[in-house]
């Protein structure tokens, strides 16, 4: 369950990766014009937003952005912050690149291994929210037998994959930014979703 509040933001969070998404190596220079839809994990210490954005870029492209909100700055994560923002409810928000958060990984990952979903959400009275924008994802469960506990996060900056190992390097969380087809040779897990405009189901991360 993830917790919203009614709150403004300053900036917003497009404006927030407006400036931030050109820059990155995966997105070749596209501006992002408008968030198409969301989903949400849970942070079972209740501690840290988990959302990720799919944004349509100038270009016409859709780019997936995971992004985790905190209430302050992630120690040693200076490379991963995209910037901050005023949340008229909780205050100052830090927003990081997701990829390279350890609390977003465990979530991705346990969700993809026990074949979980996004997080319901629901505001401040307890109420269930129903979003044209929310997209429905889930984990396959292919992993349910076999624990992940990934300990290294080392995004792939020359590729169109942001990828986080194990220390041993025997599983990888590969990220699809932009949302294209590729290949699934060796997917030992995923997490797929739709959203309105989307009925055919799309891979937006898998576990190796």
């Amino acid at each position: 369950m993830a917790l919203l509040h009614r709150a403004t933001l300053h900036p917003t969070k497009l404006e927030l990766v407006a400036g931030w998404v050109p820059q990155q190596p995966w997105a070749s220079g596209a501006e992002p014009t408008e968030v198409v839809a969301a989903y949400r994990f849970d942070d079972p210490d209740g501690q840290v937003g988990l959302e990720t954005l799919l944004v349509r870029t100038a270009d016409g492209g859709l780019v997936q952005l995971p992004l985790t909100y905190r209430a302050a700055e992630l120690a040693g994560a200076g490379e991963a912050l995209i910037g901050t923002m005023e949340h008229s409810a909780l205050g100052t928000r830090w927003v990081y690149d997701a990829p390279r958060d350890p609390v977003h990984i465990a979530a991705l990952t346990a969700v993809m291994r026990d074949g979980g979903s996004g997080a319901e959400l629901v505001d401040e009275s307890g109420e269930r929210i129903v979003r044209d924008t929310q997209a429905e994802v889930h984990g396959t469960g292919a992993l349910r037998s076999r624990p992940v506990a990934p300990d290294r996060y080392e995004p792939d900056q020359r590729t169109n994959q942001s990828v986080s190992t194990t220390a041993d390097g025997e599983f990888l969380v590969t990220y699809r930014r932009p949302l294209v087809a590729s290949p699934s040779d060796g997917v030992r897990a995923a997490l797929r979703g739709v959203w309105q405009g989307q009925a055919e189901t799309v891979t937006l991360a898998v576990l190796r």
